[in-house]
């Protein structure tokens, strides 16, 4: 079983987190990792091809080069 808590910050963890995880997996092994969210555009940037694509994208914007996609095409 995989279950995500998200917080919007460390100062939400509270025991009641604590208490539904112990009440989910009960005497099951867990492992509890703990890291910083990234924020959406981290994320997108995170990826060499996603960065790529979006600055090409970028750049096609700021030379009006817009491409239009119909919906049917989709």
């Amino acid at each position: 079983m995989y279950t995500t808590y998200h917080l919007a910050s460390a100062q939400e963890a509270s025991s009641d987190i604590l208490e539904a995880i112990k009440a989910t997996f009960k005497s099951k092994p867990i492992t509890i990792t703990v890291e910083e969210e990234l924020d959406a555009t981290a994320y997108l940037l995170s990826s060499p091809a996603n960065k790529a694509m979006l600055e090409k994208s970028i750049a096609q914007d700021r030379n009006n080069e817009h491409i239009l996609i119909k919906h049917k095409d989709l």
